[in-house]
């Protein structure tokens, strides 16, 4: 096999590794996941996720998880801390919500 022949096959297989991780991060919670993240006492918090980051709720177009398209998205949520959503500071003066932004 040549040099430029496995390097090739390297790049080849890093891409498929890259692209399967990319989908399983972007699966739903499962509902373990979100009982988990219940019983630690977390509470979904809209609008404090960075772009692909959020843990569900990305709005139209996207399938949950990881799929939000900016930063800060307000139909995005993320778990958070309980008690701590509202006291989250965001840019331009925002504040998470516990509801849809």
């Amino acid at each position: 096999m040549s040099a430029k022949h496995a390097i090739t096959t390297l790049a080849l297989a890093g891409a498929i590794s890259t692209a399967l991780a990319t989908l399983a991060a972007a699966a739903p919670l499962t509902k373990a996941e979100a009982e988990a993240a219940v019983a630690a006492k977390k509470e979904k918090c809209f609008g404090v996720a960075l772009k692909g980051q959020n843990d569900c709720a990305a709005g139209p177009g996207t399938t949950c998880q990881g799929t939000s398209t900016v930063d800060f998205q307000g139909n995005a949520w993320k778990f958070v801390q309980g008690g701590t959503c509202t006291s989250i500071d965001l840019p331009g003066g925002k504040k998470g919500s516990l509801k849809p932004v």
